[in-house]
Parts: C-alpha cells; structure tokens; sequence
C-alpha cells in the first residue's frame, strides 16, 4: 500500500513539473472558471438485478492540462435470485489526478477507498472496506465549448485474483464513461 501511495504523490509531481509553462498556465483565471464537474450515471433493471449509481466529481484545474479532483459514487444494487431479495448500499470516494498528455488524451491515477456490502450467508450481509489504487488513460471528445464526454479504462494495481469473490471487483480492469462541465478541460 505504501508503494501505491508513494507511486500516487510521483505521478503528480511528475504532472505538475510538466504542465508548467506559459501556453499552460491559467494566470489570471478566476477560480470559478478552473472548477469542472461532472460524473456518470447508471441505471439497470432486470431478472437477476437491479441497479442504480450515481458518480458525481469535481475538480480543479491547476493548469489547462492538469487537473487535480475526487469522484464521490453511491450504488444501490438488488439482488432477485437469492430468497429473499437482498439489497446493497455501497460507497466510495476517490480522489485522482489527471493529465492530459496530447489534444484530449489523458492519463489518469486515483485511489479509491470503498465502503461495500456482500452477503456471507443466508440473510446474513457484511460491510468492508477496499482500497484500490488505479492507473490508466482515457479520451475526451469536446461537447460544445466548455463540456466533454470522457471514456476511460484504468487498470487497479491493488486487484488479486485469490480474493475474487470477496472483492467488489470481479477483474483488474475499471471502464468509465461520463461527461464533464466547466473547467480547462481540453
């Protein structure tokens, strides 16, 4: 975990040495002009589950192809094949940094700690915890002036394999899409 952290801080720092310099600079910008949100959204209903998540994120733009922000997610999830129904709240929050490499292209790390539920037992459900620490690289296709639809695929260095079925991942690989609002984000 110390390795992922120490990972964390040098990607940043590597960031923010190479997004130096006057065509990125955003001096003078007022505050309110650096701030992106966005997220995603999901939505699911059929014969062995339901679902529905909401993925808010805020950021802040420290230069225009740098951007430091954390994603909050909340996913209510019901299960219909067990007797009876059994339902999930699970949350996390999941602070990343961004940089944007060449014309849309980014590479991205974050950290997530996420709060879950699973059942280990007829009826019986359990709340843990699970850090992860992800790296990857996405695309941002503009939407208009100050919008864009962003897709993703970041790989998660904290995934074992042994721990499948106790693990809220079932694979490595974390594939987002969503769209963000406001900011320097192209």
């Amino acid at each position: 975990m110390r390795a992922s952290v120490s990972l964390l801080f040098l990607i940043i720092s590597v960031g923010v040495a190479v997004a130096q310099g006057e065509d990125n600079s955003l001096k003078g910008v007022p505050f309110k002009e650096r701030i992106v949100t966005g997220g995603g959204f999901g939505l699911g209903f059929g014969n062995v589950q339901d679902f529905v998540s909401l993925s808010p994120v805020i950021g802040y733009s420290v230069t225009r192809k740098f951007l430091v922000g954390s994603g909050f997610t909340y996913r209510y999830s019901k299960y219909k094949l067990v007797t009876p129904a059994t339902s999930f709240n699970d949350y996390s929050i999941n602070p990343f940094a961004r940089f944007t490499v060449y014309k849309g292209f980014f590479v991205q790390t974050e950290f997530e700690h996420l709060n879950y539920q699973l059942l280990v037992g007829p009826g019986e459900k359990e709340r843990r915890s699970f850090n992860s620490f992800l790296a990857g690289a996405g695309l941002l296709q503009p939407i208009g002036n100050k919008a864009s639809f962003f897709i993703m695929a970041l790989y998660n260095f904290s995934y074992t394999p042994s721990d499948a079925f106790y693990t809220p991942y079932q694979s490595p690989w974390v594939i987002r899409a969503g769209v963000n609002i406001g900011g320097f984000i192209f």
